[in-house]
């Protein structure tokens, strides 16, 4: 019995190799997350996976830890993480990216790969800062979103009034959807943020060209 729990602890790797490689991975891991809140977190609405980059970095680098220095014990801790269901979709397409370079910055540190990890973010790195400006058309401010919603009715008299008044104040303003739901019409729009820009003078003038008719509106 002393015999066979003496050797569970004698694995290939010591123990400081396996700390340095879980702490290289931690640090690949919060890089991850700050990317992801720099260029994604702020401006969609996700299933938010960035909450497990933290503790799921140093996880996949333990498994594949595991898996190199015992491959029966690894395999059965692979069969264990096979009954976890997450029931949340990622629920936009770039999440899967941010998982797919988690994952892989997570193997890069169990292998001792380092140098094949700093190459892999910085490229993640400049691929998010041109997309970022390509999409915000150069604009440093970023793009922001302006929801109107209405009834039918209100529609039918405003919609020319208020798509003229919008295009004259907001920059880069483009309809990105339209839905009809009990006789509401909601109105997405996207526009070139702004510096010291005026909303309460923009809603009110909003409201004014409504007159009596009501509108709800919501920026961010």
């Amino acid at each position: 019995m002393f015999s066979e729990l003496t050797e569970l602890f004698q694995a290939p790797l010591s123990i400081w190799e396996a700390i340095i490689r879980v702490g290289i991975s931690v640090m690949a891991s919060t890089i991850v997350y700050i990317l992801y809140q720099i260029f994604y977190g702020s401006k969609h609405i996700g299933a938010g996976v960035n909450r497990t980059f933290l503790l799921g970095g140093p996880a996949i680098t333990m498994i594949f830890l595991i898996i190199q220095t015992s491959i029966p014990l690894g395999l059965g801790l692979l069969g264990a993480l096979s009954f976890v269901r997450f029931r949340t979709p990622v629920k936009d397409p770039s999440e899967i990216g941010f998982l797919l370079v988690l994952i892989a910055t997570s193997i890069g540190a169990a292998t001792g790969n380092l140098f094949a990890i700093i190459i892999l973010l910085t490229l993640i790195f400049l691929i998010l800062l041109i997309q970022h400006k390509v999409t915000n058309r150069g604009n440093f401010l970023g793009r922001g979103h302006l929801i109107i919603a209405m009834d039918k009715q209100s529609f039918s008299i405003l919609d020319k009034k208020v798509n003229e008044y919008l295009s004259s104040r907001l920059k880069g303003l483009t309809l990105e959807t339209m839905s009809t739901i009990d006789n509401r019409v909601s109105l997405n729009y996207q526009y070139k943020k702004q510096s010291n820009f005026d909303w309460v003078s923009f809603t009110g003038e909003l409201n004014k060209i409504a007159g009596q008719e009501k509108l709800e509106i919501f920026i961010s």
